[in-house]
């Protein structure tokens, strides 16, 4: 049975032009096809390959493009074994550019170049909707330390270990030392703040829009030099000697990524460091995903390196970019098992919807950062340049 789909599918990979044509219309009998051009088949008998349950998939799909794609998942009209895996041969045979765009997509696109929909009052649904789903949930998922970003992962395979010497790599590259005054724009649980003071002796001052981080990460640094902030970004007006941002600037959005420099130009001392990690695009956008913003992140947006570069102009120098994107692959795949592992403790809370909505979340990301669609930068910037230059820290 496996060698007859394979054979069907190279057929399939053989008939139709795999070479990135030209955009085509596509119609409901010409999706397998489609499909073929990245290797996936439906109904074959790989661990990549789709089952579709209902027919309504394909209508649906050729209709609203990826987010037809991840909500018919989620609904049950398809399965795949290792989506994961799926979605890195879509990305990588280029299938989603070679979509037209509807009007439910160009108007999604439209909205983010009108509106600024990253505002205070805006800024505050992705902590309601995602941060504040549950902080047991998220202890579930990730490593002791609660880091939800990219793990380093350096002669280990260790989720925790990895994670930690994440914190010890952002720590050494801040060059911190007892006395510092840091600030954590976007401080999530706490475990930077806490690594901070208790293993290099500063005094943290932690931001969060999310009422749930707020609270654990206040507990978490009880009686250490820690303050725990519910505040916006934009209204901190304090000196630092260092200032760190991890996993914050993808719901900052382009309208405002000059406030947020500006913001941390403002914050910090002359000669201080600031430390900005951030998911990126390969091009510069006004918008992400429809489904990711829909179901996951409401109003958030990946920044290109120019993008960057272009926010930072005349504010702060560029000392260091570091890109370790491919390591956000073994952490999803990490967070991925521990979901699944603790998945009888939260199924009466959420229900099998939320639980098909996740694995999608977190193995669709994987796929993506496996094909380097999507990047996992530092960006080591100064106020005013390090004398001497910056000796790069890895």
């Amino acid at each position: 049975m496996k060698e007859a789909s394979d054979s069907l599918c190279a057929g399939m990979v053989a008939e139709v032009a795999c070479e990135r044509p030209q955009r085509v219309s596509l119609t409901q009998a010409s999706l397998r096809d489609f499909l073929a051009c990245a290797d996936i088949c439906i109904g074959g008998q790989r661990p990549w390959d789709i089952q579709v349950h209902d027919d309504r998939f394909y209508r649906r799909v050729v209709a609203e493009r990826t987010l037809g794609f991840g909500e018919s998942y989620v609904d049950g009209w398809w399965d795949c074994e290792a989506l994961d895996e799926m979605c890195w041969r879509a990305i990588r045979a280029g299938l989603e550019e070679r979509i037209p765009l509807n009007l439910r997509t160009l108007a999604c696109v439209a909205s983010a170049v009108v509106f600024n929909l990253q505002t205070r009052h805006r800024a505050r649904r992705v902590g309601e909707r995602h941060y504040d789903i549950g902080n047991d949930f998220f202890e579930a998922m990730l490593d002791p330390a609660m880091q939800y970003s990219c793990a380093y992962f350096r002669e280990t395979a260790d989720l925790a270990e990895a994670q930690r010497q994440k914190l010890d790599l952002i720590c050494r590259k801040l060059d911190l030392r007892a006395g510092m005054r840091l600030l954590d724009i976007g401080c999530g649980w706490g475990g930077l703040a806490k690594h901070a003071a208790r293993r290099h002796g500063c005094e943290v001052v932690g931001i969060t829009i999310s009422r749930e981080q707020c609270a654990y990460a206040r507990a978490a640094c009880r009686g250490l030099p820690v303050e725990i902030r519910l505040q916006d970004y934009r209204d901190v007006r304090e000196a630092f000697d260092r200032v760190v941002s991890v996993g914050m600037l993808e719901h900052v959005g382009c309208k405002n990524y000059r406030t947020y420099f500006t913001t941390a130009h403002r914050c910090l001392r002359k000669g201080g460091l600031f430390l900005c990690q951030t998911i990126g695009s390969n091009r510069s956008t006004t918008h992400t995903d429809p489904w990711i913003t829909r179901y996951i992140f409401p109003n958030s947006m990946l920044p290109s390196a120019a993008q960057v570069a272009r926010a930072i102009e005349g504010l702060l120098v560029l000392e260091d970019v570091h890109n370790f994107g491919a390591d956000y692959d073994r952490t999803l795949l990490a967070w991925e098992r521990n979901f699944e592992d603790s998945w009888d403790r939260f199924a009466g809370r959420y229900g099998e919807r939320f639980r098909r909505m996740w694995r999608f979340y977190l193995l669709s990301c994987a796929g993506a950062f496996r094909a380097r669609s999507i990047q996992l930068y530092q960006f080591l910037l100064s106020k005013g340049g390090i004398e001497g230059g910056f000796s790069p820290v890895r």
